[in-house]
């Protein structure tokens, strides 16, 4: 398996450092194949703007959403754009490591998706060219792709429990694991979370180093998260729920089939 691992936390000497390290591991040590994309490290430029889109006119009104498409059906991306847009076609499995911060990723790994998931080659996609459905949520360019969140948290485990206060981490994460992975065709599978990141005992990390080496040697044989795809028939024309699915409930847990 070919794997490709998105880190997204500035300190190499930082906790996540340590764990990405136990991952990469394991995946040498099971044979697979990695690359690895260290944002902060590489310097990552985290914000959309003119000079991602080179073959634009600079008098022109920018579109981002117009001149993404042309960009990646002309080739003229920005490099640095084009270059994690061919990682994601060698890999068969992405990972996306970064703490939990005020209950979304770093700043700099929401601008990685930004930029990479450009019209045309993450989203924007039609059955039969420009002619057919959009496909999305399950469907889509990276269809086929397994895509593991890996996580630290500050909070205590139970805060993050169905009753608990921070709420339910998949749905904390939602909008990654549903809205942005699955609504390209990734299959989401179970995030994987460090609770008590700062106050880890040394037997602490052994069993967090454990669980993040099992998730990913496990990577191809771990089933997704099961949500629904638009195009299967659980959704109707207005793409909402059909009534007769998930009956008499409501929330984001609906959208993952029983």
């Amino acid at each position: 398996m070919k794997v490709l691992w998105v880190f997204a936390h500035p300190e190499p000497a930082s906790l996540s450092a340590a764990l990405r390290d136990e991952g990469l591991a394991a995946l040498t040590e099971d044979g697979h194949d990695h690359r690895v994309s260290d944002l902060y490290a590489m310097g990552w430029k985290a914000v959309v703007d003119r000079e991602d889109f080179p073959g634009e006119a600079p008098t022109d009104r920018l579109v981002i959403t117009q001149a993404s498409r042309r960009g990646y059906q002309g080739g003229t991306l920005s490099e640095d754009i084009l270059a994690e847009q061919e990682k994601l076609d060698w890999a068969d499995a992405v990972v996306f490591q970064f703490p939990l911060w005020w209950y979304g990723m770093p700043a700099i790994l929401k601008g990685w998706f930004d930029r990479v998931f450009v019209k045309g080659y993450a989203y924007g996609v039609r059955e039969n060219g420009s002619s057919g459905r959009t496909l999305r949520y399950g469907q889509g360019r990276l269809s086929g792709k397994r895509a593991l969140t890996v996580v630290t948290v500050g909070g205590p485990e139970p805060t993050f429990e169905p009753r608990g206060i921070n709420g339910q981490l998949d749905h904390v994460l939602f909008p990654l694991l549903h809205g942005t992975l699955w609504y390209t065709g990734m299959s989401a599978l179970p995030p994987v979370a460090v609770h008590g990141a700062d106050r880890l005992s040394e037997e602490d990390y052994g069993v967090a180093a454990r669980r993040v080496r099992a998730a990913v040697s496990t990577l191809a044989d771990t089933d997704p998260i099961a949500y629904r795809t638009q195009n299967g028939g659980d959704y109707d024309d207005r793409l909402v729920l059909r009534p007769h699915l998930a009956a008499g409930r409501s929330g984001l847990s609906v959208h993952v089939a029983d």
